[in-house]
């Protein structure tokens, strides 16, 4: 731990703050249908398509439509995506020649990439063509993405409408997300990522001579466009099987930074978003606060973890210097894999420009409480907004307990029904962990996945599950997921942790929309204050450890104490 190393991580958190407002502004304009700087130019395009699909964005819908509109768009976007993945060998745009993908592999894919969570239990650029990654995954990555947001500006606009029996339109808003939020992004940052050296091209792998004059096969194709939506949509495949850690994904450490902010620009902003909308900016800047209070917890106990040697070292007699710096990319070091793995687990991105596998027990453990949280810390591309404000009713409830009185936030009544349906989907992230993980630690075919025996080995298993049903997308490492039982359980577990959580969130939407204004009185509890920020984060914190502590005990904290004794797994 170093001053350099603390003045990067100060330098990436200021830029954060710096760009929250910014953004935030600009997508609360486009998430109300207001005129934007990009209207003249994006205004027809968006016009023209509501009409060839014969939408209005004027007939707005229930909760009920809405989340009927949200669940037949995504069915549809996985059956095309499968059917390109299983059809991959007969579309152009193969110049490797590459086979279909197997069935139930291709089932685990469209399911990740529909829902946002972007597993992958294959090599990019050995199993997918150029069409399938363009048409099939960076598709389903500006869609899934902007998916996520429609379901948290319907959700804010139950918070700020007033007897309204409607919270939106989905497809319309949908178009507006694409056009005016991830499409002008996406481009910019592409653009960025070429000038830093990320290939965009459909050319075929390329053949080298080594310095030792072996023949090496270099993969290349349409890089910079899938990097830059999968890390500005908190999507996360990588284009190859290492992701950010190869130089074509990520070749500077420029583009390192640049990425990184990518990977929490929109869930930060989103917070600016809802308190513009709201019509009380206090009230984001708390949801912000609240979230940066963990993220920097994390950052700081990961660093401290990976800046340390590894006590078997010291056993041998050996100090190596530097810090942990197995299964890390010398170029980015253990500040920029620290933050990184932070920063990806917490905003559901998946990303990795490090091996999380190599990384100490306590390293990984940061990583994993960010996703068994249930991505609220930032969280995805509105998932991690509409997630916390779930979190949110659950606090204002328990604080109304205490002092005897009705709870309210933002001028609304919280009463059973709210709580009964944030509760519910609280408890979706312990349901695909706890319950499809327990399987896959007792059953023969789950077990024949893991690689390390011990703590370790509970812990790949804890993060596979983990990652897919908090649509993390992530891999621990040393797990093998290409197997028919793991494809497809994985693939039920993102399902779940997708939609079982989207739909109460719309639920709630509807329920608050209907509801008419409280006016604030002396008893009222303030909720943008630093008191509501510290409740907020307390009842995160004690609901995750309540559910989580055992198993994380049986994981990661009993390898971290075992290494002290020179134990290894």
């Amino acid at each position: 731990m170093d001053a350099a190393g603390l003045l990067q991580i100060l330098v990436f958190l200021a830029l954060l703050v710096a760009l929250t407002p910014l953004l935030g502004g600009f997508m609360a304009r486009a998430l109300s249908g207001e005129r934007t700087l990009l209207t003249p130019a994006l205004g027809p395009a968006e016009r023209g398509l509501c009409r060839l699909c014969g939408i209005r964005p004027d007939e707005e819908q229930h909760w009920t439509g809405y989340a009927l509109s949200l669940l037949a768009f995504n069915l549809l976007g996985f059956l095309l995506l499968y059917a390109i993945l299983r059809a991959q060998a007969w579309l152009p745009l193969n110049p490797a020649g590459l086979p279909a993908v197997p069935a139930d592999l291709a089932f685990n894919t469209a399911v990740s990439f529909m829902t946002n969570t972007n597993w992958q239990a294959y090599g990019g650029e050995t199993t997918l063509s150029h069409f399938s990654q363009m048409a099939g995954l960076t598709v389903q990555n500006f869609l899934s993405s902007a998916t996520g947001i429609a379901v948290l500006a319907a959700l804010v606009r139950g918070f700020a409408r007033r007897s309204s029996p409607t919270i939106g339109n989905f497809h319309s808003d949908l178009i507006r997300i694409v056009l005016y939020v991830l499409l002008p992004l996406a481009l910019v940052s592409a653009l960025v990522l070429v000038w830093q050296g990320v290939p965009q091209t459909l050319l075929a792998h390329v053949d080298a001579t080594t310095v030792e004059g072996g023949r090496q096969v270099i993969a290349q194709g349409p890089v910079a466009s899938q990097v830059a939506i999968k890390q500005l949509g908190s999507n996360g495949g990588g284009f190859f099987s290492i992701n950010s850690a190869h130089p074509y994904e990520n070749p500077t450490p420029v583009s390192n930074l640049v990425e990184m902010l990518f990977i929490l620009m929109i869930a930060a902003a989103l917070t600016d978003s809802f308190g513009r909308m709201v019509g009380d900016r206090r009230q984001g800047w708390a949801l912000f606060a609240a979230m940066a209070v963990v993220l920097v917890a994390g950052i700081a106990v990961a660093w401290w973890a990976e800046a340390q040697p590894n006590p078997a070292f010291a056993a041998l007699g050996v100090d190596p210097a530097g810090g942990n710096l197995e299964g890390k990319e010398m170029r980015f070091g253990v500040v920029n894999s620290a933050l990184w793995a932070v920063a990806t687990t917490a905003a559901s991105n998946g990303s990795v420009n490090a091996m999380h596998d190599s990384f100490m027990p306590l390293g990984g453990l940061v990583a994993l409480v960010n996703m068994l949280l249930g991505e609220v810390i930032f969280g995805g591309v509105g998932t991690g907004l509409y997630g916390m404000l779930l979190f949110v009713i659950v606090t204002v409830f328990i604080a109304g307990l205490m002092v005897g009185r009705t709870p309210e936030y933002l001028g609304k009544k919280i009463e059973a029904r709210e709580v009964t349906l944030a509760v519910l989907a609280v408890l979706v992230t312990p349901v695909g962990v706890l319950g499809l993980g327990s399987l896959a630690a007792v059953l023969p075919v789950g077990l024949a996945s893991v690689q390390d025996g011990g703590p370790h080995g509970l812990t790949e298993i804890l993060y596979a599950y983990a990652s897919a049903t908090g649509n993390n997308g992530s891999a621990f490492g040393g797990y093998g997921a290409n197997t028919l039982y793991q494809n497809s359980v994985l693939g039920l577990a993102m399902l779940i942790g997708r939609f079982l959580v989207i739909i109460p969130a719309l639920a709630v939407a509807g329920s608050l929309a209907a509801k008419r204004a409280v006016p604030a009185s002396a008893g009222t509890f303030p909720t943008h204050g630093a008191l509501f920020v510290g409740l907020l984060v307390g009842v995160i914190l004690i609901v995750g450890g309540l559910t989580f502590f055992p198993v994380l005990a049986l994981g990661p904290v009993a390898e971290q104490l075992l290494l002290g004794t020179g134990t290894l797994f």
